[in-house]
């Protein structure tokens, strides 16, 4: 059994007391593919560091997250060119949009949104879309280019059956289901219910958003079997089954 977590900050420094150690456990189990979603131009370093020392199971993105959008948001889009011109990386992320905290620098995320999704398209590499609190103004950036066959993932998709209906219907969009899906009424069960496993990934988002009966604690590598585990009950099926699809669906997006 191979389980794939399509998202997850191990470069964090909430792991640098036992990174190592944890990223072992979790391969041990069966967790084998790790992908290392970048948040802006300090996190670059730290992410190469574990993509170097575990090469067969760490995988980095490059990308600006939205809530890393501030006025020099440029400047910083143009260390993420420089970097794609110099090596290879397995998509472009996170990206997105956040309208959680404040609506400061909206005109800027919106602009980073398309700029990124543009690099996404001139290297022909997927992208891990980023959305909270604004799941419609993220899809009308998204659907401006629909004619576009890149692929993406939904990361940490929480919206209802019909906002997954509509990802879907993009084509090429999968949905990163992650520890929300065991919190009690959340209602992204509902979701994972009504949605194929054909267009679900995995992921821990660690070390955010540690499923149940972790939830408020350090989620952690390991973790992926509890969401996983959920996953198979929701659907009635066996917990290989669920880690042969899903992983296949990684596949599908990152191309490794």
């Amino acid at each position: 059994m191979i389980l794939t977590d399509t998202h997850t900050h191990l470069y964090s420094k909430e792991f640098d007391e036992d990174r190592t150690a944890l990223i072992e456990k979790a391969i041990e189990i069966g967790i084998k593919r790790f992908f290392l979603p970048n948040v802006d131009t300090e996190t670059i370093p730290g992410m190469f560091q574990v993509e170097k020392q575990f090469p067969q199971n760490c995988f980095a993105m490059i990308g600006l997250h939205p809530c890393s959008v501030n006025a020099r948001y440029q400047q910083e889009i143009q260390v993420m060119e420089h970097w794609l011109s110099r090596r290879k990386f397995v998509a472009i992320g996170e990206i997105g949009m956040d309208l959680y905290w404040n609506k400061i620098f909206y005109a800027q995320q919106q602009d980073a949104f398309r700029m990124q999704i543009q690099l996404s398209q001139k290297h022909n590499l997927p992208y891990v879309i980023h959305s909270r609190n604004a799941f419609e103004e993220t899809m009308d950036i998204v659907k401006e280019y629909s004619n576009d066959f890149t692929k993406a993932i939904f990361h940490c998709f929480s919206g209802n059956v019909e906002q997954a209906q509509e990802v879907i219907n993009m084509g090429n969009f999968k949905l990163g289901i992650g520890g929300v899906v065991t919190f009690k009424n959340s209602g992204l069960d509902k979701v994972v219910e009504a949605i194929d496993l054909e267009h679900l990934v995995l992921e821990t988002d660690a070390p955010y958003l540690a499923p149940s009966p972790y939830r408020g604690k350090r989620n952690e590598p390991d973790y992926l079997v509890l969401i996983a585990k959920r996953v198979a009950e929701i659907k009635n099926i066996s917990l290989e089954e669920v880690a042969a699809v899903t992983t296949k669906n990684s596949i599908d997006v990152f191309g490794i």
